[in-house]
């Protein structure tokens, strides 16, 4: 049984109260530094591709984009057979659109990962260099898989060591406390409405969601769930204020609390905000057309989520691995900036080329290769809109620090 609000997170909002507690918590992780403003405020960055000039940046072929292509979305992702990969790991945004725009969002994030590193400017032009000459590589015929040990970086080397030895122990400790079956309600998790509790007991009560949840190989396929708690999920940043329900489930035994333990994210899908090429084909429903991109650029990811109907919204539903983590750029040196640039750009590369024959490889690379200065080993397209986009989102996030967070110092 989904477990009760208790008296001691009477304090916590109630769900008709979210939406403002939600926005008041976006704003304040916003203001904590450039780096988390732009991560945060995607639509800043999709207003600006919508008033470029025609032709002022290169066109690509049509495919799959992540259209939210900022280090924090990328990470290690393991399957359903326990393999790890760095992959994209967030597609909310994903859509069939230029390839062009996941480089300059790339670009982007770590031109402010690196103001926030206190890097030097011309640390940015260096890493706009390791970012093409990484996507570019991507595409070269005797180009290696994405997983390619010898050029990993030092942080990537220590967050795959990581996610490689973690457990459902460090999952649940680092989510919900503990391996109880339990979702502790406060700050992180909010109580929901009984309607919410029945929906939810509707849903994971489905043949899709049985199946969804005995994906891992060590599961049988007919093992009973039992729905043990759920609660609201204050995650993320961008998407707070959306729908978000942790579901913790139990897996395999009569006696749930002796069950392999599952715990699944219930995240609404919406309008993807990110610019898409007319005339192709997507999904109409938001959750499908995430589902559909994630198969295409993070096929570890996108084997393991699951489009359904939730209270009228379309949700998308997948177990959270231990594996899953977030590579975080809090502090870069020059070096690692550098390096971590272009292993990442090659992912994201790698992500695009699948979707294309070689004829496509050659055709795009072709473009990428135009507009190169003798100064700079890196489009003028990538270089001028890097520093267009940063100059706007830093008067930007003073501006948002002066309104939302002067209060809280």
């Amino acid at each position: 049984m989904v477990a009760c609000v208790k008296s001691k997170t009477s304090l916590l909002p109630s769900p008709d109260e979210r939406q403002r507690a939600l926005t008041q918590i976006r704003n304040l992780k916003m203001a904590r530094s450039a780096h988390a403003y732009v991560r945060g405020n995607t639509a800043k960055f999709y207003e600006w591709l919508d008033s470029r000039v025609p032709g002022s940046l290169p066109e690509g072929p049509p495919l799959w984009i992540c259209g939210d292509c900022h280090t924090g979305n990328l990470g290690p992702v393991a399957n359903t057979s326990g393999q790890v990969e760095i992959q994209i790991r967030d597609l909310d945004q994903s859509v069939i659109g230029n390839p062009a725009h996941d480089l300059i969002r790339l670009g982007l994030s770590f031109a402010s990962a690196a103001r926030s590193s206190d890097l030097p400017g011309v640390a940015t032009a260096k890493m706009l260099e390791q970012i093409i000459e990484g996507y570019e590589s991507a595409f070269d015929d005797n180009s290696k898989s994405e997983e390619d040990s010898a050029t990993r970086p030092e942080s990537v080397r220590l967050v795959l060591r990581r996610a490689v030895r973690r457990s459902w122990r460090h999952l649940a400790k680092e989510c919900i406390g503990d391996a109880s079956p339990d979702i502790p309600l406060g700050k992180q998790f909010w109580p929901i409405s009984e309607k919410e509790q029945t929906a939810l007991k509707i849903l994971f009560a489905s043949k899709a969601m049985q199946r969804l949840a005995t994906l891992l190989r060590s599961r049988e396929s007919d093992a009973p769930v039992d729905l043990l708690d759920a609660a609201y999920w204050v995650k993320g940043c961008s998407s707070l204020g959306r729908l978000r329900y942790a579901v913790l489930l139990g897996v395999g035994e009569s006696n749930p609390k002796n069950a392999d333990f599952c715990l699944m994210d219930v995240k609404e899908a919406v309008a993807a905000a990110a610019p898409h090429y007319q005339n192709v084909s997507m999904p109409q429903d938001n959750a499908d057309r995430v589902v559909e991109g994630a198969r295409h650029l993070a096929p570890f990811l996108g084997d393991r989520m699951q489009a359904e109907r939730f209270l009228n919204k379309s949700v998308v539903v997948r177990e959270l691995l231990p594996q899953d983590l977030k590579i975080e750029l809090a502090t870069l040196t020059h070096d690692e900036a550098l390096k971590t640039a272009r292993f990442l750009a090659k992912i994201v590369g790698c992500a695009h080329a699948r979707q294309m024959d070689q004829a496509g490889h050659k055709s795009w690379q072709a473009d990428l290769l135009k507009n190169r200065s003798k100064s700079l080993d890196a489009p003028s397209w990538l270089w001028r809109s890097t520093v267009d986009l940063l100059v706007s989102h830093e008067g930007a996030y003073l501006e948002h620090c002066r309104k939302y967070a002067l209060d809280s110092l």
